[in-house]
């Protein structure tokens, strides 16, 4: 089973989130923040990494460049999860190391979709 790490600092978020990818089947584990994210990491590397960009403390692309420097992350799929649009911030999250970006609210289908795209075997 390939397993998923949520990142967003909205317990709604998190709580539909987690229902959409454990009905396609995946483990999901959860952090609230990026520092959270980042202990969470220190216990075993996820499949995919989807977080949210604006958050308290460290935002998502902060967490994406702290996860590319530690062992065996340089090629970890990262998704941003982010109500935001901006083709600036999606070139920022590119440049940081993210593999792609979804708009909130995610469509189910379509998130499942990319998840495939992304984890093979997913």
């Amino acid at each position: 089973m390939k397993t998923v790490m949520l990142v967003d600092d909205s317990a709604t978020i998190l709580m539909s989130m987690e229902a959409i990818l454990s009905q396609a089947g995946l483990n999901v584990v959860t952090a609230n923040n990026g520092e959270a994210a980042l202990r969470l990491l220190q216990k075993g590397k996820p499949d995919l990494i989807i977080t949210d960009l604006n958050m308290p403390g460290m935002d998502g692309i902060t967490l994406i460049k702290h996860i590319r420097k530690m062992p065996g992350m340089r090629f970890l799929p990262i998704l941003m999860l982010t109500t935001e649009s901006q083709q600036s911030k999606r070139q920022e999250a590119k440049a940081a190391g993210a593999t792609g970006w979804i708009v909130k609210p995610a469509d189910p289908d379509k998130l499942i979709a990319v998840i495939k795209k992304v984890v093979p075997g997913a």
